[in-house]
């Protein structure tokens, strides 16, 4: 099969299928999944197709999580707090909490009861400051070099640093959130602090404001299969998650 009929195969059968899975295509038609891969490359460059971990989906709306931070503040202002009550109502007394960068952790930082005693592990400079007053929290910051566009440290120093710790819970950002596509953010590194961040973690909660359903970034994180929780607000309509509890996700409606 030559490659323009190869790549015309791929998009007839994203059509009629919905997506592209590339190690059953390989199967099918007898090729190496590199070859899959690499024509599934060229249909994302030719913007036809979206490429995702493992295969590739019709063209997502993007994120507009990946706006500058500031730009991020003005979305969904009325839901952000109140997933950050929710969450934050998650944390016990005594335990390791990493706490990730992004303006829904900065409202959890900010709604943590002023009684809870706890330690957040952050490299986030935002989330450490929001808890510089609460008498309760323990703050340890995790170096790296500062990635301006989030405001958080990202690098080898970071993920060295995290894989020192052992949490009980880490509240994670995402830039966006797809049944298939998964969970994904903006920046590759980034996307490598938050995957040895949930490693580390005993449980991964992911805070997702409405903007961020069934929208696509550049870089995967990780597999649905290792988020345990999704904290949503209430008005986010039930469709859209109805396909993460069927993966045995837990969801709380803030």
């Amino acid at each position: 099969m030559l490659t323009q009929q190869r790549k015309q195969y791929l998009l007839d059968l994203l059509q009629r299928e919905g997506q592209i899975v590339a190690k059953a295509v390989s199967d099918a038609l007898g090729l190496s999944e590199d070859t899959i891969r690499r024509d599934l490359r060229e249909l994302a460059k030719e913007g036809l197709l979206e490429r995702v971990h493992g295969g590739a989906l019709p063209l997502l709306p993007r994120s507009p999580a990946l706006a500058p931070f500031a730009g991020r503040e003005q979305i969904s202002p009325e839901a952000k707090p109140a997933i950050g009550r929710a969450a934050g109502a998650m944390i016990q007394t005594g335990q390791v909490v990493f706490l990730d960068g992004g303006t829904t952790a900065v409202q959890l930082a900010r709604q943590l009861p002023r009684e809870l005693c706890a330690t957040i592990v952050t490299h986030s400079p935002s989330i450490a400051v929001e808890l510089v007053h609460h008498p309760g929290i323990e703050v340890l910051m995790l170096g790296g070099r500062l990635y301006k566009h989030s405001i958080v440290g990202v690098g080898a120093a970071t993920v060295e640093a995290i894989g020192r710790i052992r949490a009980d819970l880490y509240f994670m950002g995402v830039s966006s959130l797809h049944p298939q596509a998964g969970i994904t953010t903006g920046d590759y590194e980034e996307a490598c602090v938050k995957r040895a961040l949930s490693e580390a973690s005993s449980r991964t909660i992911v805070l997702a404001s409405p903007e961020k359903f069934n929208t696509a970034s550049p870089f995967q994180i990780a597999p649905l299969s290792q988020v345990n929780d999704i904290v949503v607000h209430r008005d986010v309509d039930d469709a859209l998650l109805a396909p993460y509890r069927e993966m045995g996700i837990n969801i709380t409606l803030a």
